[in-house]
């Protein structure tokens, strides 16, 4: 809260004020004092001269001019899995050439992947989620562990023992955003277990629960999990409601992608609703979809259900991405028993015919309990986002690179997989177009990117386009949320969901986190063949009251750091 003599650092003048509480949209101007907010009646800060009040802009160090524009909270990205790509050094700078069509975003490299996130707006990402995080582990499995974190983030990232450990490897790389990280539940089997499938035996799951009480008495946000993922996907409900008690007793929320988002959605959701009910843990179903031919239209049901739950007093909520695909690894199309024992097994088994022919038919007649993302769409609706060492696949359908080389697309995907090490990102065309609308429409839905931003390849666009495409495309052109209620989905709501204390709206004694946006130019840019667009119409960007962003272009200022919550 600053006082009547205070000199403003920066002023946002002449701006519609958008709150992130769902309020309705009101003229004023914006001090930034030691990087808190200050709302100003509008016009009060136009005097000039020597003689003007510390409000005006001769009063202050900066000022931004937002007159036309929508001054807002910054958004909160409570999806991503960013978790370490600015901890990649040389190779997040951009280890691999272009392709010398003169579109410097085509290798999903370099600095247009790093700094994708703040230009469309995003000042505090939430990573660790889907199970997967950095930390944390036993100390004798770090070494272990760290080779596998190579294939989800694209290079060496490290593994750390704990959210401080984390946090501490983070403080030395300067970034233009916050980042806050849950702990991610695989990651706590990795690092005690190992990527073994079998149950967690009761030394174990106390290890698990110790290491998790650690990093969230340290600041991390909450507890993730990837059900349909190893390590995660091998363990039983009953696991997972032990470690959602210790989230519960920290105040903390339990996140989950389901253990079925295609045909068996609405029995993984009751799963996630036991889990949150016996352990007592907040609930929040990360990017609620219903994907693959078998599931289409089920958010009819599972939005109701969700809607049903919360009146009778349950605390759940959900967020979403803009876009009918998805983005992971392609070692995630195979059934879960292939990558039982980590990467070094996986590939022994992908070299052996026999097992190949085991894998084919898992596929075509499913896996009890597993989601089978191939079986319910088809290889026509995976493509190769990023293979390092095969860049001509990139874009390509792995159905389409079967029938040009002739060859069955099970044994296409095994000899990339064995080919990249593992390290193969994919597209899944998984969704319909009535399902997004439905669930960024449900009021206890907030946004999230789902953004992988590993150097290389063809990045899903979300990492670059998601929240101007909500409020371009589905605010503006299609009028299926109001300018007030998207706002309050990427801001307010999303900071309240996950602790985010002082953020996600402008009022006095805020933190100065802030976009100044143009309603009527905001736009994603970024598409499957250029991913790495940057927006239109997001003019500038303020964190930590410095502004990161100004017409649409960085500034170099780097006042970002790790929460902890």
């Amino acid at each position: 809260m600053t006082g009547a003599g205070t000199r403003f650092d920066l002023l946002v003048r002449g701006g519609l004020v958008v709150d992130g509480t769902g309020r309705p949209a009101r003229p004023a101007d914006v001090g930034v004092s030691g990087g808190r907010l200050t709302v100003l009646p509008p016009g009060s800060s136009s005097g000039s001269g020597s003689g003007s009040s510390p409000g005006s802009a001769a009063g202050a160090a900066e000022v931004l001019d937002a007159r036309g524009r929508v001054v807002s909270p910054g958004f909160v990205d409570v999806h991503t899995h960013s978790d370490g790509v600015a901890l990649l050094g040389p190779a997040g700078d951009g280890d691999r050439p272009g392709d010398g069509s003169g579109n410097g975003s085509r290798d999903g490299s370099g600095r247009e992947l790093v700094r994708a996130s703040v230009l469309q707006g995003v000042t505090t990402e939430i990573c660790g989620n889907c199970g997967s995080s950095l930390f944390p582990a036993l100390p004798e499995r770090l070494a272990a562990m760290r080779a596998e974190t190579r294939i989800t983030f694209g290079g060496d990232v490290g593994a750390y023992a704990d959210f401080a450990g984390f946090a501490a490897a983070h403080a030395g790389v300067p970034r233009a955003n916050h980042l806050a990280s849950l702990v991610g539940h695989g990651t706590l089997r990795a690092g005690v277990l190992g990527p073994v499938d079998r149950p967690a035996r009761p030394g174990e799951l106390r290890a698990m629960c110790a290491l998790l009480d650690a990093s969230l008495t340290q600041g991390a946000a909450g507890l993730s999990t990837g059900l349909i993922y190893t390590p995660g996907s091998y363990a039983g409900t009953a696991e997972v409601v032990a470690l959602a008690e210790v989230a519960a007793r920290h105040g903390k929320p339990y996140v989950t992608h389901l253990r079925d988002e295609m045909s068996r959605v609405e029995e993984a959701l009751e799963e996630a609703v036991e889990i949150s009910r016996r352990s007592g843990a907040a609930l929040h179903v990360s990017h609620h979809k219903t994907a693959g031919r078998y599931a289409w239209g089920r958010t009819e049901r599972t939005l109701p259900r969700l809607a049903e739950l919360r009146a009778g007093g349950m605390d759940v909520t959900c967020d979403v991405y803009p876009y009918t695909a998805g983005s992971t690894a392609l070692a995630a199309m195979l059934p879960p028993w292939a990558n039982d024992g980590g990467l070094r097994a996986l590939t022994a088994r992908l070299g052996d015919p026999a097992q190949r022919d085991r894998m084919r038919r898992a596929i075509s007649e499913g896996v009890p309990g597993w989601e089978n993302t191939v079986g319910n769409g088809g290889w026509d609706r995976i493509s190769v986002a990023c293979a390092p060492r095969h860049p001509r696949a990139e874009g390509a359908t792995i159905a389409d690179l079967a029938a040009a080389a002739g060859a069955d697309p099970l044994d296409v995907a095994a000899d990339l997989l064995v080919a990249e090490d593992g390290e193969v990102t994919i597209i899944s065309h998984s969704m319909i177009e009535e399902d997004v609308r439905r669930v960024l429409a449900a009021p206890y839905a907030m946004i999230g990117s789902d953004g992988v931003p590993k150097p290389g390849g063809r990045p899903h666009p979300r990492w670059a386009g998601t929240f101007p495409r909500v409020l371009g495309r589905y605010v503006r052109e299609l009028g299926l949320l109001g300018l007030e209620e998207a706002v309050h989905k990427m801001t307010g709501m999303a900071a309240a969901r996950f602790g985010l204390s002082g953020r996600g709206v402008i009022r006095d004694g805020a933190h100065a986190d802030l976009v100044v946006f143009d309603p009527a130019a905001v736009a994603d840019r970024a598409t499957f063949t250029e991913p790495l667009l940057p927006p239109a119409g997001v003019d500038a960007v303020v964190v930590g009251g410095a502004v990161v962003v100004r017409d649409g272009e960085e500034t170099g200022a780097r006042p970002g750091r790790v929460l902890a919550l």
